[in-house]
C-alpha cells in the first residue's frame, strides 16, 4: 500500500515539470537556461575551482603536492589558529566573485541550497563531528539594512542537509565594525578585534561547533570569533566557508 508521500510523488513531479515548462530553471551565475534548477550552465561550472585535499591541516590553504595529513602552511606553523580546522567549497576568483558578490549584496539568493551543498562536501569531515551550525553574525544596524546575514542562510540550509542543530543568534557583533575590505591584514585583526560575544543565556561549553561565513580572506573575523567561543569553553571549533582567498596566507 502506497503511503501518502508516495501516493503524491507523481503530483509533484507533474507540478515542477509544468513551472519548468512555464519558467524555466536559469544557470546560478548568468541566467542562461539550463536543464535543472539550483545549476549552473557549462561555461559557469568550468570557470569555478573547487577546492579539496591536499591543504593545510589547521586552515586548509591549498597545497600543490600532498605533504601528509598534519602538514601545515607557513602561517599556521608560525603561530596556530584560535579555530581547529578551516575548510571552503571555492576559490575566490574572477569565477567565483560574481556568486558570492550577488549573495551578499545583491539579494540574490535562489543560489543558497547549491552553495549549501558544495559546502557540506567540502566540510564532510568537520560536519560529522559537529553540535552546532553557528553563522558568524552581522551587527544589528547593518542586519536592519541589508535584510538578511548570508551566513546564516548559509549556515541553516547546511544545518537541514545534514541534521546538525542551527544556532542562529548565539553569537553576536556587539559594535559595528567597518567594511573588512577597506583594511589589509593587520587592519582587519583591528578592526574586528572585541567585536563579538556569546550571548548571555548561551553555553558552548564541551560543544563542538562549525562556524559559517561567507568567504575566508585572511581569517581575521572567525579567527575573532574563535577566540570567543574557545574563553567559553568550546570543545572543537571548526570554520567553514562559501569560498576562499588564496593571496598570501603569510
Amino acid at each position: 500500500m502506497l503511503s501518502p508521500a508516495d501516493a503524491t510523488q507523481p503530483i509533484r513531479h507533474l507540478g515542477t515539470a509544468i513551472l519548468d515548462l512555464l519558467l524555466p530553471p536559469r544557470c546560478l551565475a548568468c541566467a542562461e537556461e539550463v536543464s535543472a534548477t539550483q545549476a549552473l550552465c557549462a561555461p559557469c561550472w568550468r570557470k569555478l575551482t573547487f577546492l579539496s585535499a591536499p591543504c593545510c591541516a589547521h586552515c586548509g590553504l591549498p597545497f600543490a603536492y600532498d605533504l601528509g595529513a598534519a602538514a601545515l602552511c607557513g602561517a599556521c606553523a608560525r603561530e596556530s589558529p584560535s579555530y581547529d580546522r578551516a575548510r571552503s567549497a571555492l576559490r575566490y576568483d574572477e569565477g567565483s566573485r560574481g556568486l558570492v558578490l550577488a549573495l551578499k549584496h545583491g539579494d540574490r539568493l535562489h543560489g543558497v541550497p547549491a552553495f549549501a551543498q558544495w559546502m557540506r562536501r567540502a566540510g564532510t569531515e568537520l560536519l560529522a563531528e559537529a553540535d552546532l551550525a553557528m553563522p558568524v553574525p552581522l551587527h544589528w544596524t547593518r542586519l536592519l539594512r541589508r535584510r538578511y546575514n548570508q551566513s546564516a542562510l548559509l549556515a541553516q540550509a547546511i544545518a537541514r542537509l545534514g541534521g546538525v542543530p542551527y544556532a542562529p543568534d548565539w553569537l553576536i557583533r556587539r559594535r559595528r565594525t567597518k567594511s573588512q575590505g577597506e583594511f589589509g591584514a593587520l587592519g582587519r585583526r583591528r578592526n574586528v578585534e572585541s567585536a563579538f560575544q556569546l550571548r548571555a543565556n548561551r553555553s558552548v561549553k564541551g560543544q563542538r561547533i562549525v562556524l559559517v561565513d561567507d568567504v575566508f580572506t585572511t581569517g581575521a573575523t572567525v579567527e575573532e570569533c574563535a577566540r570567543v567561543l574557545r574563553r567559553a569553553g568550546a570543545k572543537r571549533i571548526d570554520v567553514l566557508t562559501l569560498a576562499r582567498s588564496l593571496r598570501s596566507n603569510s
